[in-house]
């Protein structure tokens, strides 16, 4: 029962009743029952959280299994592009190499797939972690697009080994003069004073001394390029190996080959001479990889033991004249 109020009025010198006024009946049954609706959520997210329903424990149970199989994916993803990036280093370090063709650059191999734009169509405004789903497609498409990378270099790779006889047989392999007609081995790859003008050039390949009408032999498989006169080389015979590779065989005193022709490593191509530029009879041989010059000492192995190879780059290494001017290229349009 409710309690009664009352107040003292001076003027009638006695207690009257406190009458309540409308709005406070109002605000006091307003207070009451957002009390009792704050008490009644209250205890029925308490009740909800302690006694779940039958179905609200069911989605729970369904978002952590969810959850746990998004890690596990994740992890898996991860592992699985670990062993693939081992895969790239060793594609592009070993097994590329092994054929002499360019690396794969990495940035080519983990290009960008195009940001969470791409995968708008996926988010929902109710759905709950966007990132984790996000980023799982991100991997798995960067996967997809390192994978096909991959099998592309591991088919080109294919048709490199299936063709290894021939590039083998065709790389420059042994030296353009046998070693029992070799009378020295004149001036090596490098910076060398030129024979007639005197100053320090470039020479593009090395020099190997022998009598005129020296056998001089194709050191790889390949097709004759040029037969002919060029300037400071002289009588010059030029073969394309392919593989990138092209050798010169300059200052020769006849040819025993023609332009367009086949040839096997081995095979005749003319004679030693002094044609050109040049000062004594000599072989002037060059090898060249992607049109740039390379030292042909690299390439006498097939000839040489390792004690052999050795004493030959330290020679080659001497700083010393060169019997002809034929790398010199800039002088073929001086001298015909």
């Amino acid at each position: 029962m409710a309690k009664v109020k009352y107040y003292y009025d001076t003027e009638t010198c006695r207690y009257e009743k406190v009458k309540a006024s409308k709005a406070d009946i109002a605000f006091n049954i307003l207070g009451l029952l957002v009390v009792s609706a704050v008490l009644a959520v209250g205890f029925a997210t308490f009740y909800t959280q302690m006694f779940p329903s039958k179905e609200v424990a069911q989605l729970k149970e369904e978002k952590q299994e969810l959850l746990t199989k998004y890690t596990v994916l994740n992890k898996e993803i991860s592992q699985a592009t670990d062993m693939l990036s081992h895969l790239q280093q060793r594609d592009n370090k070993l097994y590329r190499s092994m054929f002499e063709v360019e690396p794969i650059p990495m940035e080519m191999r983990k290009g960008g797939t195009g940001g969470a734009e791409k995968y708008k169509h996926l988010l929902d405004d109710n759905l709950v972690n966007e990132t984790l789903i996000v980023n799982t497609h991100e991997k798995l498409d960067n996967l997809k697009k390192q994978m096909y990378i991959q099998t592309k270099s591991y088919d080109e790779l294919m048709k490199l080994a299936q063709n290894k006889n021939d590039m083998m047989a065709s790389i420059p392999a042994i030296q353009p003069l046998s070693k029992k007609d070799q009378t020295s081995f004149a001036s090596g790859f490098g910076m060398r004073t030129h024979p007639i003008y005197k100053v320090r050039k470039m020479h593009a390949g090395c020099d190997l001394s022998a009598r005129t009408g020296t056998a001089v032999h194709a050191t790889g498989d390949g097709v004759v390029i040029k037969a002919d006169w060029s300037s400071g080389y002289g009588r010059l015979v030029e073969v394309d190996h392919g593989y990138g590779y092209i050798t010169r065989y300059a200052h020769l005193s006849a040819f025993d080959c023609k332009k367009g022709q086949k040839i096997k490593r081995g095979q005749l191509l003319g004679k030693v001479g002094s044609t050109g530029l040049s000062v004594a009879p000599h072989l002037h041989y060059e090898v060249r990889y992607n049109g740039k010059p390379v030292n042909p000492i690299n390439y006498f192995f097939n000839d040489l033991s390792p004690t052999e190879y050795q004493q030959l780059v330290e020679l080659s290494s001497h700083d010393g004249q060169s019997l002809g001017g034929g790398s010199d290229e800039e002088d073929h349009n001086h001298i015909k």
